[in-house]
């Protein structure tokens, strides 16, 4: 035996329906395809929409993706020096596979851009820029805790304990500095 599905009605659906289509509610909550009047009611029902296979997906993801290229060449030639954009188009293109390639191998994509400090000089003498970060508590401190290269320091008021510096030290790389 076939189990029978029920449709809810959905009240949204139901604001904006005609006074009409009240006698064929009947007071139910649920409709089965083989309600007399299910074509009638349908469009305010709760309807599930079949699900879609990867393929379906895949050539509609197709279709958009040749619509687009489409689209672009077609700008790129309505335009002046056509030529040059669409050179430029392929190289963007060429660079966006590649960018894919690096990204499929190593599981990122690559870094665009990174600011080396020791190319940046702040004045014409080529002295160069050293970047900080620094919390300060107070104006007395004893020292402060560093991590990596310096970079960031954190100064405290009060030295803390050995025990305390060390497992700092040892367990989460964070190395204590006397200034005193």
């Amino acid at each position: 035996m076939t189990e029978k599905i029920g449709y809810k009605l959905n009240p949204k659906k139901l604001v904006g329906a005609p006074q009409s289509i009240l006698p064929f509610i009947c007071g139910a909550f649920y409709y089965t395809e083989e309600f007399e009047y299910f074509d009638v009611i349908k469009p305010y029902l709760d309807i599930p929409e079949p699900r879609k296979s990867l393929e379906e997906i895949q050539q509609e993801l197709d279709e958009k993706i040749e619509k687009l290229i489409e689209k672009t060449h077609l700008e790129y030639r309505i335009g002046h020096n056509w030529l040059y954009k669409k050179k430029r188009y392929e190289e963007f293109c060429k660079k966006q596979d590649e960018d894919f390639e690096y990204a499929r191998e190593n599981g990122f994509f690559p870094l665009k851009y990174t600011l080396d400090y020791s190319k940046i000089s702040v004045f014409g003498d080529g002295s160069n820029i050293t970047s900080s970060f620094v919390i300060k508590q107070g104006n007395k401190h004893e020292g402060y805790y560093t991590i990596g290269n310096g970079y960031l320091r954190f100064y405290m008021p009060y030295k803390p304990n050995a025990i305390t510096r060390w497992f700092m030290d040892k367990c989460l790389s964070i190395r204590w500095v006397d200034e005193k």
